[in-house]
């Protein structure tokens, strides 16, 4: 099989190349270094094969506070991205099938987060634009199918963790933040000051689980849409305890800034539709916490 990924060198990239290539794939990989998205041209140069499979993970993002920082960038760049990645796709490649990235955040405040509701509402104002984008991706990727015929797939992730996670001074998800604070304050006694007061939720799955469970929906499903999550969520406090607790730091000594910003108080996917179509196995929480902190002190991932 011959698959074409874009974004194939970030965290999940890097993740989903690995288990495709052990499934005997021949792999184009590309990444901002070697086909600039942003240009139309670039895509049938760098990747000029017939493919079964595209796989289009690239977004101009970070976690944090990025999309309040850069929302009309965010627009442009990357409805470029999307846009030439869909022409492309029904251009030169209709007979491949378009697995891409949607995101949680596009789902609005108070929804059931359910797959049905993934274009209605309103989403979150501090990520309304980066939302909006991945919205008009599912939309033009439905558009191009109900015209050409083409397939695609929308898979909609929770946040991804694990180890292999960048180290390149870019915002970390809130997940990896936590992991780094928390190792410095137990190696070099800085103080751990976590955003907001803890209370907030969150909701992680492990990369590998992930695309697992990606693959199946693949090779299962055409043209729809499937929340990826772990399906539960936790408090900023109990993960803090939890990685506390395995890096052998005292979980009372963290501090808390409610003056920063924390996004949604809550976000956490309905996975009932995922769960039904195809094996749905998690690793445990405190399976995956413990695998990622052992790659943080082998990679030396909390100097950074």
């Amino acid at each position: 099989m011959n698959i074409l990924v874009t974004g194939a060198s970030g965290f999940l990239g890097t993740a989903l190349c690995a288990f495709l290539e052990r499934q005997g794939a021949v792999l184009t990989r590309l990444n901002s270094r070697n086909c600039d998205l942003t240009r139309a041209d670039s895509l049938p140069a760098a990747a000029p094969d017939r493919y079964d499979l595209i796989f289009h993970l690239a977004a101009w993002t970070q976690a944090g506070d990025f999309c309040l920082r850069h929302p009309g960038e965010q627009w442009i760049i990357n409805q470029k991205i999307n846009t030439h990645v869909l022409d492309f796709w029904a251009r030169q490649q209709p007979q491949a099938k378009l697995v891409f990235m949607g995101t949680s955040c596009a789902y609005a405040p108070g929804s059931d987060l359910r797959e049905t509701e993934y274009m209605a509402g309103e989403p979150i104002d501090s990520l309304y634009t980066y939302a909006m984008t991945k919205r008009m991706l599912f939309q033009g990727a439905r558009a191009l199918h109900r015209q050409f015929g083409l397939n695609y797939l929308c898979a909609v992730p929770s946040t991804l963790y694990g180890p292999g996670y960048h180290t390149d001074g870019r915002q970390m998800h809130f997940i990896f933040d936590l992991i780094r604070k928390i190792i410095r304050g137990k190696e070099f006694g800085e103080p751990v000051v976590l955003w907001g007061d803890g209370h907030q939720k969150r909701e992680i799955v492990l990369v590998d689980d992930f695309v697992r469970i990606l693959w199946s929906l693949t090779n299962t499903f055409d043209n729809d849409i499937f929340n990826i999550g772990a399906g539960e969520e936790f408090s900023i406090r109990t993960f803090a305890d939890q990685i506390s607790a395995i890096v052998g730091y005292d979980a009372s000594q963290i501090q808390y800034d409610t003056s920063r910003y924390v996004g949604a108080t809550s976000k956490c996917l309905n996975v009932d539709k995922a769960k039904a179509a195809v094996p749905y196995e998690l690793t445990a929480l405190s399976e995956g916490l413990e695998s990622t902190i052992r790659w943080f002190y082998s990679a030396g991932a909390h100097h950074s």
